[in-house]
C-alpha cells in the first residue's frame, strides 16, 4: 500500500549508493545474496531467543534488498538477477515466521502455519499476475523499475517489513499479530484475483 509512495523518497539515496558500489565492482547478485544471508541470520537469531537483536540483520537485509536493484541499474540488469531477487525475497519472508515458530513451537505453531499459508497464497496471486502481465506486455513503474510486473495491494514490502519489526519488538504478541496480518494477506490475494478476473478475462 505504501511502496509506491515511498519510492520517490528512497530511490535517490539508494541509487547513489548503488552506483558507488557498482563502481567498486560489487554486483547486484552479490548484494542480493548478502541480503539473503543477513535475513537468514535474523531468522536464526529469532529462533535462538534474540528477536530484539535480530532487528539489526533484518533491517540490513532489507537495505540490501533495495540496493541490489540500484546496483543493477548502474550496470547491466539481467533477467536472472530479477529472478534471484524474488526467490531470495520469498525465502526471507518465510524464514522469519519460521524463526518465531521455532522460538515457541507450541504457542506459535498454528498461528505461524496460518501466516505462512497466507504468504504462500499471496505470493501465488502475485507471481501468477506477473506471468500474465508479461504475456500481455504490460508495464508498470509505480514501484520502481522491476524485472517482474508488480501489482499493488493492502500489504506490500513496506508493510511486511514493518510487521516483522513489530514482531521482533513484541515477540509475545506473535499469535494475534500473525492472525491479523495473515488475514490481511488473504484479503490482498483475493483483491488481486478479482483484479486479474477483470483485466485478464477474455471476452
Amino acid at each position: 500500500m505504501f511502496d509506491a509512495r515511498l519510492r520517490p523518497l528512497i530511490d535517490p539515496p539508494l541509487n547513489a549508493l548503488g552506483a558507488r558500489l557498482a563502481r567498486q565492482g560489487v554486483t547486484a547478485n552479490q548484494v542480493t545474496l548478502a541480503g539473503l544471508a543477513l535475513g537468514l541470520l535474523s531468522a536464526a537469531m529469532i529462533a535462538l531467543g534474540a528477536p530484539s537483536w535480530a532487528l539489526l540483520p533484518l533491517l540490513a537485509s532489507r537495505l540490501a534488498d533495495g540496493l541490489d536493484g540500484a546496483v543493477a541499474r548502474s550496470q547491466a540488469p539481467s533477467d536472472f538477477g530479477g529472478y534471484l531477487d524474488i526467490v531470495c525475497d520469498f525465502v526471507f519472508y518465510g524464514a522469519v515466521p519460521l524463526g518465531f515458530v521455532a522460538l515457541a513451537p507450541e504457542a506459535n505453531g498454528l498461528a505461524g502455519a496460518f501466516l505462512l499459508c497466507s504468504f504462500y497464497t499471496n505470493g501465488a496471486s502475485f507471481l501468477g499476475y506477473a506471468v500474465l502481465a508479461e504475456k500481455r506486455e504490460m508495464v508498470s513503474t509505480a514501484r520502481g523499475v522491476k524485472t517482474l510486473y508488480f501489482t499493488g495491494g493492502i500489504l506490500e514490502g513496506a508493510e511486511t517489513i514493518g510487521f516483522f519489526v513489530l514482531l521482533c519488538l513484541w515477540p509475545s504478541g506473535f499469535v494475534p499479530l500473525a492472525y491479523a496480518f495473515g488475514s490481511l494477506c488473504f484479503v490482498t490475494a483475493l483483491s488481486r484475483v478479482l483484479l486479474a478476473a477483470r483485466v485478464f478475462s477474455d471476452r
